[in-house]
């Protein structure tokens, strides 16, 4: 679980990463500090990302930038755009990591609710996009956009319909600007995370016994979640100039969870071995 990159990848980059004050967000921050980056990360919360960021700095040594954002409301993502130029100069990458989530039936939500998590996800991602991709496109330089889906973008989920609606869309915004915007020399990917534990997620989306009760770990393929360090690595490979040639991606990271989950006969990995002998008999 170790750093996969050389030291000093990211000498003079600076990567903006959205809800980077907490969980995923501030790991995968972390590992761009020590690879060189500047980073500067947002939240709504103030305090949160303040505390972070002091945090991040005496771990590394690196500079983090702390701006308070809602990624929802286009006119603070310009306004973050500027302090950070002013700040850095140049913004080489751009983290879209900011997310909400309900684990509910979806009748026992309200609209307001549904618009809760499809605003943070889609639009504020878009937002941030649109309005980094206008400033690089403006300045003719390269950018690199990075997006945090999950693998239930393409195959749906019922109880986390809102999510599921949303990192669609972001999975299609991905793809999309890969191939308009690779003109610009923009790139644009994605990854598709699968259980990596974070205790304010987790505890929030599984409160109580809930969490020991739908251990993920049961069902993923190598029988363990994710260790922050394997998705900060395939995160900066993402972000850097080692994958230059890749554009429209998006890379699932999960064990094997979702196509084991995904397989109709999947579930007979239960069964003992003497009942498959029991059924080979039969057969016979």
């Amino acid at each position: 679980m170790e750093g996969m990159l050389k030291p000093g990848s990211f000498k003079e980059k600076t990567i903006v990463i959205t809800g980077g004050g907490t969980g995923l967000g501030r790991s995968m921050g972390k590992y761009l500090l020590e690879l060189g980056a500047n980073i500067v990360i947002t939240s709504r919360k103030k305090e949160v990302i303040d505390k972070a960021a002091q945090e991040l700095m005496k771990e590394t040594g690196g500079r983090v930038l702390a701006v308070p954002c809602d990624v929802r409301k286009y006119e603070e993502i310009e306004q973050l755009l500027i302090v950070t130029q002013k700040e850095f100069g140049q913004i080489h990458g751009v983290l879209n990591n900011a997310a909400g989530n309900f684990i509910s039936p979806t009748e026992r939500l309200s609209h307001r609710a549904f618009d809760i998590v499809v605003d943070i996800v889609l639009k504020g991602t878009y937002y941030m996009t649109l309005a980094a991709g206008k400033n690089w496109i403006t300045k003719k330089q390269p950018g690199t956009f990075l997006n945090i889906v999950t693998t239930y973008a393409w195959t749906g989920s019922g109880y986390v319909v809102p999510s599921a609606c949303g990192k669609a869309g972001v999975l299609a915004l991905t793809r999309s600007l890969a191939v308009e915007w690779a003109k610009y020399n923009i790139r644009s990917n994605a990854i598709a995370p699968g259980p990596f534990p974070t205790e304010g997620a987790w505890s929030r989306l599984l409160p109580g016994e809930l969490a020991s009760k739908f251990d993920p770990a049961k069902r993923i393929p190598l029988k363990r979640v994710g260790e922050h360090q394997e998705l900060a690595n395939l995160a900066a490979y993402l972000l850097s100039d080692y994958s230059a040639y890749v554009t429209g991606e998006v890379v699932t990271i999960d064990g094997g969870e979702w196509l084991r989950n995904g397989g109709e006969f999947s579930h007979l990995e239960d069964v003992t071995t003497d009942m498959w002998d029991a059924f080979e008999k039969m057969r016979k």
